[in-house]
């Protein structure tokens, strides 16, 4: 399995699904992309597919507010600024859009895997805990 190709979109440093140390890295590099205060709640690092599921939504939210504001923006700040203004407001509105969607493509790629880890991890337990129980 490691020699697994992961797409152009897999964030540089998350390690691999396969790699003993994918969760770990995943876990950092999604606080990374999720506002301060979700390292507050110890569930999100105990439970990555519950931190990978909350940055999905944080990001694709941020994503929805800069295609909302970009659709509004010189209607609402034309009394206010200056037409070039406007085109360099209208420009930070277009790239912070395309960043926030590759990274939500690559939440998309980190939640997909952690939920694959998480089931293949709990078919394992089920396994373990039926042989074990059986027994005795």
């Amino acid at each position: 399995m490691s020699d697994q190709r992961l797409s152009q979109d897999w964030p540089a440093s998350v390690h691999p699904p396969e790699a003993e140390t994918f969760e770990q890295t995943a876990i950092v590099w999604l606080f990374d992309n999720v506002p301060a205060d979700y390292r507050l709640h110890g569930v999100l690092r105990r439970h990555p597919v519950a931190l990978s599921r909350l940055a999905r939504q944080h990001v694709a939210a941020c994503l929805e507010g800069a295609r909302e504001g970009y659709r509004t923006a010189r209607v609402d700040l034309r009394d206010f600024l200056p037409p070039h203004a406007i085109e360099q407001v209208m420009n930070a509105y277009l790239a912070e859009g395309r960043r926030m969607a590759a990274t939500l493509r690559s939440i998309e790629l980190v939640d997909d895997a952690l939920r694959a880890t998480a089931l293949r991890a709990g078919r394992a337990e089920d396994r373990d805990g039926a042989s074990t129980s059986g027994s005795g």
